[in-house]
């Protein structure tokens, strides 16, 4: 059976708290978008009990009740939402497509905002205490809630010492379970040897996790020692993984450019190496994952699609011209110079009215026509004749060089 298509401007892969940002954004320019989300709207956000950093809320705010705000924004600007797991998606073209299970949605611009999951251990009882219930994954998040208490640590790379290390402000005692043999540990020596000597942290040797326990919260976990093979509960009152994160991007492998580890790569403007694609939120490579940081990229994102959407109809339309020749100016408002040659470009206008359409690009706010034709300086002159630049004038721009150029 064909599946149905339905045509929107921008295709929002993913919930969570970049991916609703952005779509605030795009809802806000009129444009029309749809948000695709698999699971819960908020994403992994959802699952945190109390977030005290995001800014305006000085009281804190419950992640839950953080992003029904940002969802209740996104639909006030017209976003639609439907709760489907995206199974294909084909980005390479003008038009992209984001396949479903029943739909084709074709759109201008789609921003890839499919987060990501924390590896797991896979022991037994797991999921019973994700999140809120006495697993967490972000000890930013977390750290305050465990003042004066007991926490564990699973792992013994980077992150998860210096998180431990970051925990011990809060908590009374830091125990770090590591698979490793005493005092070999996947951290870099200088945060190694900084746990090592800090008296709040305790650690607990060629150890790995066997069952998770507890009524209702999780009280103890039972560490499993590799060499004894011996089974050792330890009473914690939260338990932090840090053995690992997944980015969900195996829809976009072969397509979109990622590091060896699966993460998005983007520019600052959250673009990928795809025009018109974007990345936002924990799905990119990028330095901290966290809501306020997934905002930004969103409204990045957004207001780049919307610029990328717009700019696309001037250039099919104004730019290429259909085929016929066509002079385009490319200036900078605030650029003295560029001002100066207006009238010349008013001049030309008038000598080349119907031999040439002539368009004016300001790039003070945006550049993505002048990247388009590949002029990276302004001011600038370029020919366009049967949908090819046929020549670039810049430097020296005078009227006799630009009639010059169309004859």
């Amino acid at each position: 059976m064909e599946k149905k298509r339905e045509r929107y401007d921008v295709v929002i892969i993913g919930g969570g708290a970049g991916g609703l940002t952005a779509g605030i954004y795009c809802g806000r320019a009129r444009l029309k978008t749809i948000i695709i989300e698999k699971a819960l709207v908020g994403g992994l956000a959802t699952y945190t009990n109390e977030i005290e950093n995001y800014p305006g809320f000085p009281e804190g705010a419950t992640g839950l009740g953080l992003m029904e705000l940002f969802h209740k924004q996104a639909k006030k600007f017209g976003v639609e939402f439907k709760l489907t797991d995206v199974k294909a998606v084909r980005l390479d073209g003008e038009i992209k497509e984001v396949e479903t299970f029943r739909v084709i949605y074709e759109a201008r611009a789609v921003i890839v905002a499919s987060g990501g999951k924390p590896r797991l251990t896979g022991a037994k009882n797991e999921e019973n205490y994700l999140y809120d219930k006495g697993i967490s994954f972000c000890a930013t998040c977390d750290a305050a809630a465990n003042t004066d208490k007991t926490v564990m640590v699973v792992g013994s790379g980077d992150a998860a010492i210096e998180e431990g290390m970051f925990l011990t402000r809060f908590a009374s005692k830091v125990i770090v379970s590591v698979m490793h043999e005493e005092g070999v540990m996947d951290c870099n020596e200088i945060a190694k040897a900084e746990a090592l000597q800090n008296p709040k942290m305790e650690f607990i040797w060629n150890t790995v996790v066997d069952s998770f326990e507890g009524e209702g919260r999780l009280d103890t976990v039972v560490l499993r020692d590799v060499k004894k093979d011996e089974l050792l509960p330890v009473k914690v009152d939260t338990c932090f993984l840090f053995i690992g994160y997944l980015p969900n991007t195996e829809l976009f492998k072969g397509m979109l450019e990622m590091n060896r580890a699966g993460y998005l790569i983007t520019n600052e403007r959250m673009e990928t190496n795809l025009p018109g694609v974007y990345a936002v939120g924990d799905v990119r490579d990028k330095f901290l994952k966290q809501v306020a940081t997934a905002v930004g990229d969103g409204a990045i994102a957004g207001y780049g699609a919307e610029k990328y959407i717009s700019e696309s109809e001037t250039y099919e339309r104004q730019i290429l011209n259909h085929g016929a020749p066509s002079l385009v100016y490319l200036w900078n408002a605030v650029d003295e110079g560029c001002r100066a040659l207006l009238p010349v470009i008013e001049s030309a206008e008038e000598a080349l009215a119907g031999q040439a359409a002539v368009t004016r690009v300001d790039i003070y706010k945006s550049d993505g026509i002048a990247r388009r034709l590949g002029v990276q300086e302004v001011p600038a002159v370029v020919y366009i004749r049967d949908n090819q630049i046929q020549q670039v004038l810049s430097g020296d721009i005078t009227l006799d060089k630009i009639k010059a150029m169309v004859k």
